[in-house]
This record gives structure tokens, sequence and C-alpha cells, in this order.
């Protein structure tokens, strides 16, 4: 099968947030990933003889397996390595890693605590940088997010998007992305779980830029209003569970359930990046009834991985 040829233009130097992408570079993406999607071994000659290295800091399920099988379908080679494999943990410093991996790797997907050390990692090396999860942004998911609403939909401009519960990574690069894509975002939470007020400044900025809105509350009805999209990501993350029963008694009225749907439009979709808590963020009979989006939200994990790499590396080498 021979390889398609989907759009090129040049893309950042790395992606570690959302914001990284501008409009011609987010579009570029979404589309290639639909083209990927719907072609998924068209591209195994895309970049033979590449390799792709992931270095994983914390666990994962959906992005270490998509971020694999994107560049396995793009005829690279996935190394995934843990911290505690490199000479990181005998005192390497995370900037002579990245040269040093630089040598070795086409680009560098990392998954990790501090969103600083992506920016030592970046800063060091001289491949293409993604983020795969940091504590403060996941632009990979809200790739994903967006080619979900845009399938479902058609569109993505004047949709409203209804974040509710605790701001987290996810729901900053959703801000920042959707307001690149012209969404309405509104986004409620407690008091002490928003979003970072730098995060939404950005996002207001872009959503002014190109037709959007951004609206933050602690009303999750008001936010969920007439949304076309409602989403929550789980109230206890990764290294947040000495806080577990502090945080489930602040984010209990932010539960995602029958009537918090029914202010929504008509056909709203929920949305969740997973894993998913049933009785906790969002009960059982929405995320597994009809309105619920999350599968198919998970399995665009790969084809935007897909076009994300493919973009980077090819944009990188010219």
């Amino acid at each position: 099968m021979t390889t398609a040829a989907p759009d090129k233009i040049a893309m950042p130097a790395h992606v570690l947030r959302a914001s990284d992408l501008d409009e011609d570079q987010l579009g570029e993406v979404l589309r290639n990933a639909e083209r990927m999607k719907r072609a998924p071994f068209a591209f195994t000659n895309a970049l033979p003889g590449r390799t792709l290295v992931t270095l994983f800091e914390k666990p994962s399920t959906r992005t270490r397996v998509s971020i694999t099988a994107a560049a396995h379908r793009l005829g690279m080679l996935p190394l995934v390595l843990r911290s505690d494999e490199l000479q990181l943990g005998r005192g390497e410093t995370i900037e002579d890693t990245a040269r040093v991996l630089s040598g070795y790797c086409s680009a560098i997907a990392i998954r990790t605590f501090e969103h600083a050390k992506l920016e030592q990692v970046a800063a060091a090396a001289t491949v293409p940088v993604i983020n795969a999860l940091s504590d403060d942004h996941h632009p990979c998911q809200a790739l994903a997010d967006l080619l979900t609403l845009h399938e479902h939909f058609g569109r993505l401009e004047g949709l409203k998007l209804a974040y509710v519960g605790d701001a987290t990574n996810t729901a900053h690069s959703l801000l920042e992305m959707g307001a690149r894509a012209g969404l309405n975002i509104a986004i409620a939470t407690p008091e002490g779980y928003g979003p970072d007020p730098d995060v939404v400044a950005v996002a207001r900025g872009l959503a002014v830029l190109h037709g959007g809105s951004i609206e933050v509350s602690n009303d999750p009805l008001h936010a969920a209003w007439n949304a076309d999209a409602v989403y929550t990501d789980v109230w206890v993350s990764m290294g947040d569970e000495a806080e577990r029963d502090e945080r489930l008694h602040a984010l209990r009225d932010y539960q995602v359930d029958a009537h918090l749907m029914s202010v929504a439009h008509g056909n709203a979709v929920f949305l969740h990046c997973l894993p998913a808590h049933r009785g906790q963020e969002v009960i059982a009979e929405v995320i597994d009834g009809p309105q619920s989006l999350v599968f198919q939200q998970a399995a665009n994990r790969l084809p935007t991985a897909q076009a994300l790499i493919h973009a980077l590396v090819l944009s990188s080498e010219h």
C-alpha cells in the first residue's frame, strides 16, 4: 500500500502545551488524524528507520499504548523507557539525557510530573519533544477531544463545552486548544480547584482571536446550561491520594449526573479522558449511556498521536 500524502506546514519545534500549536498547525494535525483514522495502515512507510523514544515517569494506559502504536503505524521504532532504566537514576542530568537521546532518535515523548522538566528537555534536545502529560498540561488528550467533537458535530466553531469538577491538566489543555478552535468553554469548579489564572489568560486571548469565549465559575448547572458537550475528569489524580477525603468532600456537588446532563443541549454528549470512577465524578448511567463518547474519545488518542508525531518529525527534518 502506498503512503498517502498529508498536508505539510511548518510545525513548532516542540509541543509542550496546547497553545504551542497555532490555528493552521492545529487544523493540519486534526485533518491528518482524520485521514490516518480512515486509513490506519496507509502511512507505514511515512517515517521508516526513525526511532521515537518515550520516557514515562507516571503510569499510563491510553497515552503509552496510543503513542507506541502511532509510532509503529508510521514505520518508526518506538522505545518505551522508565527513568530507573536510564542513567537519570544515577545522577545524570536531564539535559545531558536529552542531548544523548537526540543523537539516537527523531522525537522524544515524555510523561512526567513537573512541567519544568519538559521545558528543560526541550531546551537541550535537538529533536521534537512531545508532552505526553505533565502536572500542568495534556495536549495529546485535547487533540483527541477536538477530533471526537468534530467527528460528532461536523464542526468545532461555536460549540459550547462545559467542563465540571477539578481543573486538571486536561482542563488546561482544553481551555487553550478549545479557545484556539473557536469553542465557547464554560468551566465550573469549587473554590480552590479552579484553573491556573495564567492558563485562563492565555485561553481568553486565544478566544478573542478565534471567535470563542471562556467563562470560569463555581456553578456547574450554569456551566452545563445548553452545552453541546459536558466534560469531567477524576477527582483524585495521581499524586493527590493524600487529599482524597478532602477532595471527595469539596467536589461532591460537581458530579455529572442525569440532572446536570438534562440542562445541557438536547443532543449533548459526555466526554471523559479516563480512567473514570463511576459514582464519583460521573454516574454509571451517564458514562455508560447513549450520550457518552468516551471510548470513541479514547480510540482517537491513536490517530491524533500519529498525526502529531508525523507532522513534528517531518517539519524538523526540513
